[in-house]
């Protein structure tokens, strides 16, 4: 008899953002545009030979990120593979009145520990600050 694994831990981080949900999804779903607002995790970017996957730099090395985008539904859910961990991140753009909700879901993959992971998640505040900030400021 299998059992069914254990559910991981999970945070969800939203903001509002004071930009039309379109204008919000097209520059989330450009991973060009992520070292611009994901600045504690994104350092670099650049696209590679297979168009689905992007390289980064990030502060612990090198990672992929693909964007799994569809306009219609607003879903930007993307993988992030790296050394030393993998995850699929859902996330979504939601019409808030002329604005918009972003919104993103971590897993703690198993291996971070609770702390590391909460010191992880404490850093995703200060990149979607800067998200708001720049769409709100006209980008």
């Amino acid at each position: 008899m299998s059992t069914a694994p254990a559910t991981a831990r999970s945070v969800t981080k939203t903001v509002t953002i004071a930009r039309p949900a379109a204008d919000v999804f097209a520059f989330l779903a450009d991973p060009a545009n992520w070292p611009a607002w994901a600045v504690v995790n994104v350092k670099a970017i650049e696209p590679t030979d297979d168009p689905a996957w992007w390289l980064m730099a990030t502060p612990h090395g090198p990672a992929r990120l693909r964007i799994r985008a569809n306009a219609e539904l607003g879903l930007l859910d993307h993988d992030y593979v790296e050394d030393q961990a993998s995850w699929q991140v859902p996330a979504r753009v939601v019409p808030n009145g002329a604005g918009a909700e972003f919104m993103m879901t971590f897993f703690q993959p198993p291996a971070f520990t609770d702390a590391f992971f909460d010191e992880q998640i404490a850093l995703v505040d200060t990149e979607l600050a800067t998200l708001k900030r720049i769409l709100e400021s006209g980008a």
